[in-house]
Protein backbone atom coordinates (compact mmCIF):
# COMPACT_ATOMS: atom_id res chain seq x y z
CA UNK A 1 0.00 0.00 0.00
CA UNK A 2 1.57 3.31 -1.42
CA UNK A 3 1.47 6.59 0.40
CA UNK A 4 -1.70 8.29 0.38
CA UNK A 5 -1.83 11.34 -0.86
CA UNK A 6 -5.55 12.31 -0.55
CA UNK A 7 -7.75 12.09 2.16
CA UNK A 8 -10.45 9.72 2.46
CA UNK A 9 -14.22 10.60 2.53
CA UNK A 10 -14.98 9.49 6.43
CA UNK A 11 -16.34 5.78 6.38
CA UNK A 12 -19.55 4.95 7.59
CA UNK A 13 -19.52 3.97 11.23
CA UNK A 14 -21.65 0.76 11.67
CA UNK A 15 -21.82 -0.43 15.66
CA UNK A 16 -22.47 1.75 18.55
CA UNK A 17 -20.17 0.22 21.22
CA UNK A 18 -22.68 1.13 24.55
CA UNK A 19 -20.34 0.31 28.41
CA UNK A 20 -22.73 0.23 30.89
CA UNK A 21 -22.05 1.57 34.55
CA UNK A 22 -20.04 0.47 36.64
CA UNK A 23 -22.34 -0.19 39.42
CA UNK A 24 -24.18 -2.55 36.89
CA UNK A 25 -20.90 -4.85 36.54
CA UNK A 26 -20.15 -5.02 40.89
CA UNK A 27 -23.35 -6.58 41.03
CA UNK A 28 -24.61 -9.92 42.01
CA UNK A 29 -25.01 -12.61 38.23
CA UNK A 30 -28.86 -12.66 38.84
CA UNK A 31 -29.33 -8.56 39.74
CA UNK A 32 -26.45 -8.03 37.02
CA UNK A 33 -28.80 -9.89 34.55
CA UNK A 34 -31.70 -8.38 35.29
CA UNK A 35 -30.38 -4.55 35.50
CA UNK A 36 -28.48 -5.29 31.79
CA UNK A 37 -31.82 -6.73 30.59
CA UNK A 38 -33.63 -3.37 31.86
CA UNK A 39 -31.28 -1.05 30.48
CA UNK A 40 -31.50 -2.93 27.04
CA UNK A 41 -35.38 -2.27 27.07
CA UNK A 42 -34.40 1.41 27.64
CA UNK A 43 -32.21 1.30 24.96
CA UNK A 44 -34.69 -0.23 22.55
CA UNK A 45 -37.16 2.00 23.64
CA UNK A 46 -34.94 5.27 23.06
CA UNK A 47 -33.79 3.72 19.22
CA UNK A 48 -37.92 3.14 18.47
CA UNK A 49 -38.54 6.63 19.43
CA UNK A 50 -36.01 8.47 17.48
CA UNK A 51 -36.53 5.95 13.91
CA UNK A 52 -33.33 4.78 14.48
CA UNK A 53 -33.01 1.50 13.02
CA UNK A 54 -30.69 -1.51 13.75
CA UNK A 55 -30.01 -4.98 12.69
CA UNK A 56 -29.06 -6.57 15.96
CA UNK A 57 -27.79 -6.05 19.62
CA UNK A 58 -24.77 -8.16 20.59
CA UNK A 59 -24.82 -8.04 24.62
CA UNK A 60 -21.37 -9.02 26.53
CA UNK A 61 -19.52 -8.42 29.99
CA UNK A 62 -20.43 -4.73 30.36
CA UNK A 63 -21.05 -4.02 26.80
CA UNK A 64 -23.56 -3.57 24.20
CA UNK A 65 -22.93 -3.94 20.81
CA UNK A 66 -25.45 -2.20 18.13
CA UNK A 67 -25.46 -2.84 14.70
CA UNK A 68 -26.82 0.52 12.99
CA UNK A 69 -26.14 2.82 9.96
CA UNK A 70 -27.07 5.70 12.10
CA UNK A 71 -24.18 5.04 14.82
CA UNK A 72 -23.59 8.54 15.23
CA UNK A 73 -27.09 9.51 16.10
CA UNK A 74 -27.72 6.96 18.00
CA UNK A 75 -24.63 7.32 20.69
CA UNK A 76 -26.13 10.94 21.20
CA UNK A 77 -29.64 9.99 21.97
CA UNK A 78 -28.13 7.15 24.07
CA UNK A 79 -26.72 9.85 26.01
CA UNK A 80 -29.48 10.33 28.30
CA UNK A 81 -30.35 6.82 29.29
CA UNK A 82 -29.32 5.97 32.82
CA UNK A 83 -26.99 2.61 33.40
CA UNK A 84 -24.77 4.18 30.17
CA UNK A 85 -21.14 5.02 31.31
CA UNK A 86 -20.10 5.85 27.83
CA UNK A 87 -20.58 5.33 23.91
CA UNK A 88 -18.45 4.80 20.73
CA UNK A 89 -19.67 5.00 17.16
CA UNK A 90 -17.16 2.53 15.62
CA UNK A 91 -16.26 0.62 12.68
CA UNK A 92 -16.40 -3.20 13.18
CA UNK A 93 -14.29 -5.66 11.44
CA UNK A 94 -12.65 -9.29 12.01
CA UNK A 95 -9.81 -9.72 14.92
CA UNK A 96 -7.92 -10.44 11.92
CA UNK A 97 -4.72 -8.25 12.25
CA UNK A 98 -4.73 -7.41 8.40
CA UNK A 99 -8.20 -6.17 9.10
CA UNK A 100 -7.79 -4.29 12.18
CA UNK A 101 -4.17 -2.46 10.00
CA UNK A 102 -6.73 -2.04 6.75
CA UNK A 103 -9.16 -0.39 8.80
CA UNK A 104 -7.31 2.02 10.98
CA UNK A 105 -5.66 3.26 7.99
CA UNK A 106 -9.71 4.16 6.26
CA UNK A 107 -10.02 5.52 9.70
CA UNK A 108 -7.19 7.89 10.37
CA UNK A 109 -7.29 8.75 6.88
CA UNK A 110 -10.26 10.90 7.00
CA UNK A 111 -10.41 11.59 10.76
CA UNK A 112 -6.80 12.71 11.93
CA UNK A 113 -5.85 16.28 12.11
CA UNK A 114 -2.83 16.50 10.15
CA UNK A 115 0.60 17.90 11.82
CA UNK A 116 -0.73 16.14 15.23
CA UNK A 117 0.10 13.97 17.64
CA UNK A 118 -1.60 10.52 17.83
CA UNK A 119 -1.79 7.36 19.96
CA UNK A 120 -2.77 4.04 19.27
CA UNK A 121 -4.75 2.30 22.30
CA UNK A 122 -5.76 -1.17 22.41
CA UNK A 123 -8.38 -3.18 24.59
CA UNK A 124 -8.30 -7.02 23.87
CA UNK A 125 -10.32 -9.95 25.23
CA UNK A 126 -10.08 -13.84 24.27
CA UNK A 127 -7.16 -15.82 22.80
CA UNK A 128 -5.85 -14.07 19.31
CA UNK A 129 -2.40 -14.37 18.06
CA UNK A 130 -0.87 -11.44 19.34
CA UNK A 131 -0.89 -9.30 21.74
CA UNK A 132 -2.55 -5.87 22.39
CA UNK A 133 1.39 -4.29 22.21
CA UNK A 134 1.48 -6.06 19.12
CA UNK A 135 -1.13 -4.17 17.46
CA UNK A 136 -0.66 -0.51 18.84
CA UNK A 137 2.92 -0.93 17.75
CA UNK A 138 1.73 -2.30 13.96
CA UNK A 139 -1.14 -0.11 13.86
CA UNK A 140 1.10 3.10 15.04
CA UNK A 141 4.01 2.29 12.02
CA UNK A 142 1.30 1.62 9.14
CA UNK A 143 -0.51 5.19 10.31
CA UNK A 144 3.30 6.46 9.73
CA UNK A 145 4.32 5.02 7.00
CA UNK A 146 0.79 5.05 4.54
CA UNK A 147 -0.32 8.55 6.07
CA UNK A 148 3.21 10.59 5.49
CA UNK A 149 1.07 13.67 3.97
CA UNK A 150 -0.27 13.62 7.73
CA UNK A 151 2.81 14.31 9.27
CA UNK A 152 2.15 12.42 12.41
CA UNK A 153 4.01 12.36 15.29
CA UNK A 154 3.69 9.65 18.14
CA UNK A 155 2.91 10.97 21.65
CA UNK A 156 1.86 8.73 24.03
CA UNK A 157 1.18 10.71 26.82
CA UNK A 158 -0.59 13.50 25.88
CA UNK A 159 -1.83 12.97 22.10
CA UNK A 160 -3.72 14.94 20.05
CA UNK A 161 -6.16 12.15 18.77
CA UNK A 162 -6.57 8.62 19.58
CA UNK A 163 -7.28 5.90 17.96
CA UNK A 164 -9.14 2.98 19.66
CA UNK A 165 -8.94 -0.25 19.16
CA UNK A 166 -11.56 -3.04 20.77
CA UNK A 167 -10.67 -6.34 19.76
CA UNK A 168 -12.87 -9.09 21.28
CA UNK A 169 -13.04 -12.64 20.26
CA UNK A 170 -13.17 -12.76 16.56
CA UNK A 171 -14.60 -9.14 15.95
CA UNK A 172 -12.58 -6.03 16.57
CA UNK A 173 -13.93 -2.74 16.71
CA UNK A 174 -12.36 0.79 15.83
CA UNK A 175 -13.31 4.61 17.05
CA UNK A 176 -11.83 7.68 17.20
CA UNK A 177 -14.34 9.01 20.16
CA UNK A 178 -15.89 8.57 23.66
CA UNK A 179 -18.98 10.15 24.47
CA UNK A 180 -19.52 10.17 28.34
CA UNK A 181 -23.06 8.74 29.30
CA UNK A 182 -25.22 9.61 32.57
CA UNK A 183 -23.76 6.46 34.76
CA UNK A 184 -26.54 5.53 37.41
CA UNK A 185 -29.34 2.48 37.52
CA UNK A 186 -31.18 1.63 34.77
CA UNK A 187 -34.56 3.66 35.02
CA UNK A 188 -37.01 0.71 36.08
CA UNK A 189 -35.02 -1.30 38.02
CA UNK A 190 -36.15 0.64 41.45
CA UNK A 191 -39.91 1.34 42.38
CA UNK A 192 -41.83 4.50 41.62
CA UNK A 193 -41.06 7.93 43.09
CA UNK A 194 -44.00 10.81 43.86
CA UNK A 195 -42.05 14.11 43.00
CA UNK A 196 -43.47 16.86 44.41
CA UNK A 197 -42.63 19.65 40.93
CA UNK A 198 -43.07 23.23 42.02
CA UNK A 199 -41.35 24.25 38.47
CA UNK A 200 -38.06 25.52 40.14
CA UNK A 201 -34.81 24.02 39.75
CA UNK A 202 -34.43 22.24 43.19
CA UNK A 203 -37.30 20.10 42.57
CA UNK A 204 -36.43 19.44 39.07
CA UNK A 205 -32.66 18.56 40.12
CA UNK A 206 -34.26 16.38 42.87
CA UNK A 207 -36.28 14.24 40.52
CA UNK A 208 -33.78 14.21 38.23
CA UNK A 209 -31.79 12.54 41.11
CA UNK A 210 -33.86 9.79 42.07
CA UNK A 211 -34.11 9.18 37.86
CA UNK A 212 -30.53 8.07 38.15
CA UNK A 213 -31.21 5.83 40.57
CA UNK A 214 -33.34 3.93 38.35
CA UNK A 215 -36.78 5.52 40.05
CA UNK A 216 -39.34 6.38 37.50
CA UNK A 217 -40.98 9.08 38.54
CA UNK A 218 -44.73 10.39 39.30
CA UNK A 219 -44.60 14.34 38.61
CA UNK A 220 -47.41 16.38 40.65
CA UNK A 221 -47.81 19.71 40.86
CA UNK A 222 -49.77 22.57 43.15
CA UNK A 223 -51.12 25.64 40.91
CA UNK A 224 -50.00 29.09 42.46
CA UNK A 225 -52.22 31.02 43.17
CA UNK A 226 -52.83 34.60 41.37
CA UNK A 227 -50.87 36.35 38.45
CA UNK A 228 -48.29 33.63 39.17
CA UNK A 229 -50.59 30.47 38.44
CA UNK A 230 -50.20 30.11 34.24
CA UNK A 231 -46.65 30.88 34.60
CA UNK A 232 -45.74 27.91 37.33
CA UNK A 233 -48.21 25.51 35.14
CA UNK A 234 -45.92 26.58 32.23
CA UNK A 235 -42.97 26.31 34.42
CA UNK A 236 -44.19 22.59 35.57
CA UNK A 237 -45.46 21.31 32.41
CA UNK A 238 -41.95 22.75 30.50
CA UNK A 239 -39.87 21.07 33.34
CA UNK A 240 -41.55 17.73 33.00
CA UNK A 241 -40.97 17.93 29.38
CA UNK A 242 -37.41 17.65 30.23
CA UNK A 243 -37.32 15.38 32.57
CA UNK A 244 -39.54 12.94 30.55
CA UNK A 245 -36.28 13.27 27.89
CA UNK A 246 -34.49 11.02 30.68
CA UNK A 247 -37.46 8.65 30.91
CA UNK A 248 -38.01 6.83 27.12
CA UNK A 249 -40.30 4.07 27.35
CA UNK A 250 -42.23 4.96 30.60
CA UNK A 251 -45.50 6.98 31.10
CA UNK A 252 -45.49 10.89 30.71
CA UNK A 253 -47.96 12.30 32.58
CA UNK A 254 -47.95 15.48 34.84
CA UNK A 255 -50.61 15.15 37.88
CA UNK A 256 -51.95 18.86 38.98
CA UNK A 257 -53.52 19.90 41.94
CA UNK A 258 -55.46 22.90 43.11
CA UNK A 259 -54.71 24.39 46.17
CA UNK A 260 -57.63 24.83 48.64
CA UNK A 261 -58.95 28.69 49.63
CA UNK A 262 -60.19 27.83 52.45
CA UNK A 263 -56.84 26.57 53.60
CA UNK A 264 -54.75 29.90 52.84
CA UNK A 265 -57.76 32.06 54.56
CA UNK A 266 -57.93 29.51 57.78
CA UNK A 267 -53.94 29.96 57.59
CA UNK A 268 -53.65 33.53 57.73
CA UNK A 269 -54.45 33.30 61.23
CA UNK A 270 -51.12 32.34 62.22
CA UNK A 271 -47.69 32.91 60.99
CA UNK A 272 -46.37 33.19 58.24
CA UNK A 273 -44.02 29.86 59.21
CA UNK A 274 -46.55 27.89 60.89
CA UNK A 275 -48.84 28.57 57.47
CA UNK A 276 -46.19 27.45 55.64
CA UNK A 277 -45.60 24.44 57.63
CA UNK A 278 -49.44 23.77 57.75
CA UNK A 279 -49.26 23.86 54.01
CA UNK A 280 -46.42 21.36 53.08
CA UNK A 281 -47.78 18.66 55.34
CA UNK A 282 -51.07 19.11 53.29
CA UNK A 283 -49.24 18.98 50.14
CA UNK A 284 -47.86 15.62 51.72
CA UNK A 285 -50.79 14.24 52.16
CA UNK A 286 -51.85 14.64 48.95
CA UNK A 287 -49.03 13.06 47.64
CA UNK A 288 -48.92 9.80 50.06
CA UNK A 289 -52.59 9.25 48.36
CA UNK A 290 -51.39 9.49 44.86
CA UNK A 291 -48.53 7.81 45.92
CA UNK A 292 -51.00 4.54 47.16
CA UNK A 293 -53.10 5.22 44.41
CA UNK A 294 -49.95 4.85 41.87
CA UNK A 295 -48.07 1.87 44.05
CA UNK A 296 -45.31 4.47 44.73
CA UNK A 297 -42.82 3.75 47.11
CA UNK A 298 -42.00 7.14 48.40
CA UNK A 299 -41.99 10.84 48.22
CA UNK A 300 -39.51 13.34 46.66
CA UNK A 301 -39.11 17.19 47.47
CA UNK A 302 -36.81 19.25 46.09
CA UNK A 303 -36.13 20.85 49.54
CA UNK A 304 -32.28 22.05 50.64
CA UNK A 305 -31.73 23.34 54.79
CA UNK A 306 -31.06 27.00 54.89
CA UNK A 307 -32.24 29.62 56.46
CA UNK A 308 -34.99 31.24 57.28
CA UNK A 309 -36.12 29.23 59.81
CA UNK A 310 -39.02 26.56 57.91
CA UNK A 311 -36.14 25.17 56.03
CA UNK A 312 -34.68 23.09 58.92
CA UNK A 313 -33.87 19.64 59.82
CA UNK A 314 -36.38 20.57 62.61
CA UNK A 315 -39.21 21.45 60.04
CA UNK A 316 -38.69 18.99 57.93
CA UNK A 317 -39.72 16.20 60.97
CA UNK A 318 -42.47 18.49 61.44
CA UNK A 319 -43.44 17.93 57.83
CA UNK A 320 -42.63 14.32 57.45
CA UNK A 321 -45.02 13.17 60.51
CA UNK A 322 -47.88 13.45 58.65
CA UNK A 323 -46.80 10.71 56.38
CA UNK A 324 -47.66 7.49 57.83
CA UNK A 325 -46.20 5.03 55.85
CA UNK A 326 -44.15 6.55 53.14
CA UNK A 327 -40.37 8.09 53.39
CA UNK A 328 -39.65 11.52 52.30
CA UNK A 329 -36.87 11.81 50.74
CA UNK A 330 -34.75 15.12 49.58
CA UNK A 331 -31.67 14.41 47.91
CA UNK A 332 -31.07 17.93 47.37
CA UNK A 333 -30.01 18.33 51.36
CA UNK A 334 -26.25 17.94 51.35
CA UNK A 335 -26.00 20.03 48.41
CA UNK A 336 -25.42 23.96 48.28
CA UNK A 337 -26.98 26.50 45.60
CA UNK A 338 -24.05 25.83 43.19
CA UNK A 339 -23.81 22.03 42.92
CA UNK A 340 -27.32 22.08 42.63
CA UNK A 341 -27.40 24.83 39.46
CA UNK A 342 -24.28 22.94 37.90
CA UNK A 343 -26.10 19.80 37.95
CA UNK A 344 -29.60 21.79 36.21
CA UNK A 345 -27.21 23.10 33.74
CA UNK A 346 -25.58 20.35 32.53
CA UNK A 347 -28.97 18.04 32.29
CA UNK A 348 -30.98 21.08 30.59
CA UNK A 349 -33.42 21.56 33.30
CA UNK A 350 -32.11 24.82 34.17
CA UNK A 351 -33.20 26.04 30.24
CA UNK A 352 -36.61 25.11 31.20
CA UNK A 353 -37.21 27.20 34.18
CA UNK A 354 -38.76 31.19 34.01
CA UNK A 355 -38.55 32.74 37.33
CA UNK A 356 -41.35 33.16 39.01
CA UNK A 357 -41.99 37.28 40.09
CA UNK A 358 -41.94 36.93 44.16
CA UNK A 359 -44.70 37.85 46.23
CA UNK A 360 -43.52 41.08 48.46
CA UNK A 361 -44.89 39.65 51.88
CA UNK A 362 -44.47 41.28 55.20
CA UNK A 363 -41.39 40.41 57.08
CA UNK A 364 -42.09 38.53 60.19
CA UNK A 365 -39.57 37.37 63.13
CA UNK A 366 -39.62 33.72 62.77
CA UNK A 367 -40.92 31.40 65.50
CA UNK A 368 -37.71 29.57 67.32
CA UNK A 369 -40.04 26.92 67.94
CA UNK A 370 -43.07 24.76 66.98
CA UNK A 371 -44.51 22.03 68.66
CA UNK A 372 -45.91 19.06 66.84
CA UNK A 373 -49.17 19.25 69.27
CA UNK A 374 -49.97 22.76 68.33
CA UNK A 375 -49.83 21.72 64.29
CA UNK A 376 -52.36 18.51 64.70
CA UNK A 377 -54.25 20.91 67.07
CA UNK A 378 -54.82 23.10 64.36
CA UNK A 379 -54.79 21.00 61.66
CA UNK A 380 -57.67 18.87 63.55
CA UNK A 381 -59.88 22.53 63.38
CA UNK A 382 -59.30 23.26 60.10
CA UNK A 383 -60.56 19.98 58.66
CA UNK A 384 -57.45 19.32 56.82
CA UNK A 385 -58.64 15.30 56.09
CA UNK A 386 -61.58 16.97 54.34
CA UNK A 387 -59.33 19.43 51.92
CA UNK A 388 -57.55 16.04 50.99
CA UNK A 389 -60.35 14.47 49.90
CA UNK A 390 -61.20 17.91 47.95
CA UNK A 391 -57.49 18.16 46.14
CA UNK A 392 -58.05 14.89 44.86
CA UNK A 393 -61.01 15.58 43.25
CA UNK A 394 -59.86 18.31 41.46
CA UNK A 395 -56.51 16.22 40.35
CA UNK A 396 -56.11 16.46 36.22
CA UNK A 397 -53.67 14.30 34.23
CA UNK A 398 -51.46 16.43 31.89
CA UNK A 399 -49.99 14.24 28.82
CA UNK A 400 -46.77 15.18 28.58
CA UNK A 401 -45.49 15.13 24.48
CA UNK A 402 -41.71 15.89 23.61
CA UNK A 403 -41.00 17.81 20.60
CA UNK A 404 -39.51 16.23 17.60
Amino acid sequence: MGNMGLRLSQPEFDTVIVRFGGEIGIKAEWTRKLYERRLMANIKAVMKENAISYSRFVRRFGRLYIKTSQAETAAEKLKKVFGVSSLSPSLETTSNLNDILSTSIDLAASGFKTEKSFSVRCHRIGEHPYTSQDVCRQVGQSLQTQLRNLKLRVDLTHPDQTLHIEVRDDKGYLYTSIAKGTDGLPLGTQQKLVNLLKGDIQSAVACWLTMKRGCPPILVHFENDGSTKEQGVKNAVETAKRLMAWSTGFPRSLYLIKKDQRFHKLAQKHSLELSYLMHKRLMLQIAQSIARMKNAEGIVTGDTIKEPSKHTIHTFRLQDNIVKGYPVYRPLVGMDTPEIQEIAQATGLKTAIRELKKKTVKKEQPKSWIELEEIQRIEKEMNTARMVEDALESLKVLKIYLAN
